[in-house]
């Protein structure tokens, strides 16, 4: 299996934390060389691990602040 290669350009947040210490964040980040796109997926400490996620690009995640803004939670 090909190894991914990540860089995260930004962290703009954790939504939660695990018991295992592992956070689900909200960060920009560009996979294997590409543009840079958002991205929500839990993390380990230290970023060593990551497991499966939701990458978006801006459009995408505008609409889904969309989306969210007209729930009635």
């Amino acid at each position: 299996m090909a190894e991914i290669k990540f860089e995260i350009k930004e962290t703009f947040g954790t939504l939660s934390q695990s018991s295992k210490g592992w956070n689900k964040e909200l960060t920009l980040i560009s996979w294997n060389g590409k543009e840079p796109k958002y991205d929500l997926r839990d993390w380990a400490p230290e970023h060593e691990k990551m497991g499966k996620g939701v990458t978006l690009t801006a459009d995408e995640l505008k609409k889904l602040r969309d989306l969210l803004n007209n729930l009635d939670i």
